[in-house]
C-alpha cells in the first residue's frame, strides 16, 4: 500500500558516482544502452545524395564528403558546449548565495529573531502559496484541504500529486538530509521485445533550498553522464511544509517531462521506491532494513554496495 497517495526549477546536480547507465536482468554484466543511429541508413542515404553532396562539399571548400561531414561535427559539438555553458541553474545559485548573506548580517543588526526568509527577495522556485492562498487554506480542515489539493492537479497533464501526513514525511526527511543523493532502477525494454528485460538507473537527488520548499529531482544517468552538471531532470517533486505544525500534513506536486522518454507511471514507480528506499514505510522489516542499508552504502561509498541487490530489493514486494 503506497502512503504518499497520488492522483494523476531546475537544481544543480552534484557529482554523481561512477555506475553504467543500463543494467540487463538476471546478468552480472553491465551494458551501457546508448542510443545509435545504424550506418546502413547512413550509407543508404549517402549513395542516393552523394553527388549533391560532393558538389556541397566543393562549394564550402572541402574536397571529400567526408571533410564536409567533419567540419560541420566540429561545428555542431561546438554549438553544444555553448549552450551546455548556458546555466539554467544560476539564479538558485544567486537566490541561495542572498539567504545567507542576509542570515550573516541579520544576527549582527536585529534584536529579534530573523526571519525563516526574506520576503522581499523573490524565490526562483515555485512555493505552496504559488498555488493556494494559504491565509485561506488554514481555516480549511485536513480533508478539505486534500481535496482542494487533488482538485488543483486533476486537470493538468503529466503532473502527480500527493498529501502526506507528517510522521510519514518526517521519515522520509531525515535518511533524505544524511543521503541527498541515490541511484534507483527503472525497468526497460530492450530491443523489439514487449516484457522489461533490463533496468535503466535513475539518479536522485534532494534539494534543502528555502524553509518550507523541499525538492527531489530525478535524472537518468545516461543524461547525467552525457551533460554532467547540465543534465536536465526529467522528473521534478515539491515537498511543501507550511501546513505540517497546523495541519500535520505535507503537500507534494510533481511534474514529468514525457518528452525526455519517461511516463508518469515511471516517475510513480520511481516515487514508490523513494519512499521505500528512504524509509517512509518504516525501517523495523528485514526488507525495510536492507533498502536502508543499501541506501547508506551508496553515500558512503561502500563496496558493498551492489547494483544486483539494489535491483532486487526495488523490485520486492516486501516493505
Amino acid at each position: 500500500m503506497h502512503l504518499i497517495r497520488y492522483s494523476s526549477p531546475i537544481i544543480p546536480i552534484t557529482k554523481a558516482k561512477s555506475f553504467s547507465v543500463f543494467y540487463r536482468l538476471n546478468s552480472k554484466t553491465v551494458k551501457v544502452n546508448q542510443a545509435s543511429t545504424t550506418t546502413a541508413g547512413a550509407d543508404i542515404i549517402q549513395q542516393n545524395y552523394k553527388e549533391k553532396l560532393l558538389k556541397k562539399a566543393q562549394e564550402e571548400g572541402f574536397q571529400t564528403i567526408e571533410k564536409l561531414q567533419n567540419h560541420w561535427k566540429n561545428i555542431i559539438e561546438e554549438k553544444k558546449k555553448q549552450f551546455n555553458k548556458i546555466d539554467i541553474l544560476k539564479d538558485l545559485e544567486e537566490y541561495q548565495q542572498k539567504m545567507s548573506n542576509n542570515n550573516a548580517t541579520g544576527f549582527t543588526k536585529s534584536k529579534g529573531p530573523l526571519p525563516a526568509e526574506d520576503k522581499k527577495l523573490k524565490v526562483p522556485f515555485k512555493t505552496l502559496g504559488s498555488y493556494l492562498q494559504l491565509e485561506k487554506i488554514t481555516e480549511l480542515s485536513k480533508q478539505e484541504i486534500e481535496f482542494l489539493w487533488r482538485a488543483k492537479w486533476a486537470a493538468t497533464k503529466d503532473s502527480l500529486c500527493a498529501v502526506v501526513p507528517v510522521d510519514i514525511f518526517n521519515k522520509m526527511l531525515g535518511n533524505a538530509k544524511a543521503n541527498p543523493v541515490f541511484v534507483l532502477p527503472l525497468p526497460r525494454v530492450v530491443g523489439e521485445g514487449k516484457e522489461p528485460e533490463g533496468m535503466e538507473l535513475h539518479y536522485i537527488q534532494w534539494q534543502f533550498l528555502g524553509s518550507n520548499t523541499i525538492h527531489c529531482i530525478i535524472t537518468s544517468l545516461a543524461e547525467y553522464k552525457l551533460h554532467t552538471e547540465f543534465a536536465r531532470p526529467h522528473t521534478t517533486f515539491q515537498f511543501h511544509l507550511d501546513l505540517e505544525s497546523e495541519k500535520k500534513i505535507v503537500l507534494m506536486n510533481g511534474h514529468v517531462q514525457t518528452d525526455m522518454n519517461v511516463s508518469v507511471q515511471d516517475a510513480q514507480l520511481l516515487l514508490l521506491n523513494i519512499q521505500r528506499f528512504y524509509g517512509a514505510m518504516g525501517e523495523e522489516t528485514p526488507m525495510a532494513k536492507e533498502r536502508l542499508k543499501i541506501l547508506r552504502d551508496f553515500t558512503k561509498g561502500s563496496t558493498a554496495f551492489n547494483v544486483d541487490t539494489l535491483i532486487e530489493c526495488a523490485q520486492s514486494m516486501e516493505n
